[in-house]
Parts: C-alpha cells; sequence; structure tokens
C-alpha cells in the first residue's frame, strides 16, 4: 500500500467512527419513573375525594420491554369519607402493547385505604376493579369494572365506568384535554342520595376540560370538573355541602 493509499484508507476510517458513536444504544429491559403534584382538589370521577381541599399526590411505576408494568399512587383523603382512613394507596397492573397508531392497556387496579374500619361501627372500604382501554392518536376509550363491593357498600359488584377522552399538544408547552366519564352499576345501597331530591341514584355522569404548561418538566394545569349530581358525603356531610359540583382545579406536577 502506497502512501497515497494509506492516506484514504485512513480517512475512511475517521469518517466512519462518528457512525458508530451514533448507533443508537438497545433499549433497556425495563424503566422506572416517578410522579409528584399538587392539587387544589382531589376529583375522582368527579367527585370530591378531600372534602373540596388540597391533595399532595405521587406515585411510581415500573415498566418492562415486553409491555408488562407495576405501579403504585398515592393521596390524600377525606377520612370522614373513608371510615377513618385519611390516604388512599391505589396498587396496579397490567400489559401495555401497541398496534401501529393502536395502543391496547389491561390490567387490575386495588384501591387500598389504610385505618379504613378501625373505628367502632365502621367497615372495611376497598376496591379492585379491572379494566381495559384503547387508544387511537390524541383518543382513549377506557372501562372498569369493579370485582369486589364498590368502596365498601354491601353487595356492590359488577359496577362499572366508562371514560373517553381527547387531548391535544399545541407545542411550546402548551396542551389541552377534555373527557367525559359515566358510573354505572350502581345497585343494593351504593347508590347515594342526591342533595334535595331525596331519592338514590345509581349512575353518575362526570366531564372534563383543562389546559396545562409545561416548562423544564414541570406542568401547572388548570381544569373544570363537573357532574350531573348533587352529592355529599364523608365530612361534607355534616352541612350537607355539594362535593360533586362545578369547580376548577389547580395543580402543579412532576415526573422523573
Amino acid at each position: 500500500m502506497n502512501l497515497a493509499q494509506s492516506a484514504v484508507t485512513s480517512l475512511m476510517v475517521l469518517t466512519a467512527l462518528p457512525s458508530l458513536a451514533q448507533t443508537a444504544a438497545p433499549e433497556p429491559d425495563y424503566s422506572l419513573s416517578g410522579n409528584v403534584g399538587i392539587f387544589s382538589d382531589y376529583r375522582f370521577r368527579g367527585i370530591s375525594q378531600t372534602n373540596k381541599n388540597p391533595a399532595i399526590q405521587g406515585g411510581v411505576d415500573f415498566s418492562m420491554k415486553n409491555g408488562l408494568y407495576l405501579g403504585n399512587w398515592n393521596s390524600n383523603v377525606d377520612s370522614g369519607f373513608y371510615n377513618g382512613a385519611n390516604i388512599e394507596m391505589d396498587f396496579y397492573g397490567g400489559w401495555k402493547a401497541t398496534f401501529g397508531e393502536f395502543g391496547l392497556d389491561l390490567g387490575g387496579i386495588y384501591y387500598y385505604y389504610p385505618g379504613s374500619g378501625d373505628n367502632p361501627g365502621t367497615g372495611k372500604i376497598d376496591n379492585f376493579e379491572l379494566y381495559a382501554g384503547g387508544t387511537w392518536g390524541p383518543l382513549t376509550l377506557k372501562y372498569n369494572y369493579a370485582t369486589t363491593d364498590f368502596f365498601g357498600a354491601p353487595n356492590s359488584s359488577g359496577a362499572y365506568y366508562v371514560y373517553f377522552g381527547a387531548a391535544h399538544d399545541f407545542g411550546n408547552g402548551f396542551g389541552i384535554s377534555g373527557s367525559v366519564g359515566y358510573q354505572g352499576g350502581l345497585k343494593n345501597g351504593a347508590c347515594p342520595t342526591e342533595i334535595g331530591a331525596g331519592a338514590p341514584v345509581c349512575s353518575i355522569t362526570d366531564w372534563k376540560i383543562g389546559g396545562t404548561y409545561t416548562v423544564d418538566g414541570w406542568v401547572f394545569g388548570l381544569a373544570y370538573i363537573d357532574t350531573n349530581r348533587d352529592l355529599t358525603g364523608g365530612t361534607a356531610a355534616n352541612s350537607n355541602r355539594n362535593i360533586s359540583g362545578a369547580t376548577g382545579v389547580l395543580s402543579v406536577a412532576k415526573s422523573f
């Protein structure tokens, strides 16, 4: 090999080096993430769980490359609403997969309220639901089905919740989302009594629309939430306070 050939060969090797350095790293077998947030009210399916007071919430998620996942999420709640428990702990697990533009999510979630039922004359409150969800672009459809008594109400398994949501990212940190949900299948004592109506209601519809602004990983949100019912419960029942009426919820959250 003469000097010119050697120089060309060396140049070719040096030119190839950056492409080798830019080779994508293999996808990790698993990932671990967390989240924390502060909310001016904790609304679950349109109903305040904190007597319309602020909530501190957070959780952790473990996901595997094959789509399996496990997670935990927690929030303070109104102890009067949950028979002495002042925290909600959710444990969930399932499997996610994508098929082109479509996404599938199958799993189960257990709602645990430590300390509920410890006071004399009160019962333990917990709940387990199976769920199936699908996504298509910005659209989400999800179905939850209670396999246990619905949050402590005797003989109330079979309650279900249908959720439909949509979201849009405007770029530059701005986003908007909206959703509507329907809680049905309430029966056998699980139907709450509507304020002023004096009769039990066995279905509840809730809706939400909100916007977010993200900066440096912090998500600032403002949402309008309402239902078609006027309900009370827990500490709010002492003053017949409506905890399912229209409200604005401010929030700040971060994932890590």
